[in-house]
């Protein structure tokens, strides 16, 4: 272990012993706090690497992930109306500049708040996820596009290339307790490690990819990211070219390094389908 690295204990998933296609509960149950499953969850020891410093390594299509630092105009987070009609365009635009689409289309967002001993129940409860996982799988983004796009654009739509796009960032303070860890694309088996599962919400079924666990998995953070930095997490992208990151599994982890006191994490995550012209 290096002066910039910290231990961490992830959780990775194993199939269901009867060899059953997995599912997994979005909200968790109200009496047990637990989100019903019948896949396997096993915890492993692995070093997490601070990349603060060494932010230009890691890119979008390289490694699935990119850090920046741009301070928003809108900063309250109050209410889901106002985030949606003022972070949604700001972000918009902020997207388009940083990635060059042409279209996109935000879909849904979700503020975390770490409250030990609150049960993660509904999505005004939601907490920071402590399992490797991937939001979508190819199936379920091309299902968005369907959902959340005009039928009549969504043929020509679908013969460009699209992607699914995370904005993160903190909100309020700085994010040192149960921060957002990164697994580099380029230390995945993309035929291996990755298993669809399904994500059974109250009233549909929605797909993720679950995460098996493989040593050489190379896992990064950047260590107390403030409110105007925010890092894009790419879940889909249709460009499988063998080269292109595809995907980004990732995870909140406990930072044993966080001081004493530090405030509980507070972040927002906003999900956008991101079109290409090409």
């Amino acid at each position: 272990m290096s002066a910039n690295t910290v231990p961490a204990t992830l959780v990775y998933f194993q199939m269901p012993p009867d060899g059953s296609k997995p599912y997994i509960n979005i909200n968790a149950d109200p009496k047990t706090g637990q989100r019903d499953q019948n896949g396997i969850e096993e915890t492993h020891d692995v070093l997490i690497e601070n990349a603060r410093g060494k932010e230009g390594e890691y890119t979008l299509d390289t490694s699935g992930f990119q850090w920046f630092r741009r301070p928003q105009k809108y900063t309250s987070f109050a209410n889901d109306e106002e985030i949606v009609r003022e972070y949604y365009p700001e972000s918009i635009a902020l997207v388009k500049e940083l990635t060059g689409a042409s279209r996109i289309q935000p879909f849904d967002h979700t503020i975390r708040r770490r409250r030990p001993g609150q049960i993660d129940d509904g999505p005004d409860r939601r907490q920071p996820v402590p399992r490797v996982h991937v939001d979508q799988t190819a199936a379920s983004a091309t299902a968005r596009v369907h959902r959340h796009l005009p039928a009549e654009d969504v043929p020509e739509l679908l013969k460009h290339r699209f992607q699914i796009i995370n904005l993160w960032r903190p909100i309020n303070h700085i994010a040192l307790d149960w921060p957002l860890a990164f697994c580099d694309y380029r230390s995945i088996d993309i035929e291996n490690d990755l298993v669809p599962t399904t994500l059974r919400y109250p009233d549909r079924d929605g797909e993720t990819l679950s995460v098996k666990y493989n040593p050489n998995h190379r896992w990064k953070y950047l260590k107390g990211m403030e409110p105007d930095e925010f890092a894009l997490i790419k879940c889909f992208d249709s460009r499988n070219d063998g080269k292109t990151a595809i995907l980004t599994p990732h995870t909140a982890f406990d930072d044993v390094t966080k001081p004493e006191g530090a405030p509980l994490r507070e972040s927002i995550e906003l999900r956008l389908l991101v079109f290409y012209d090409d």
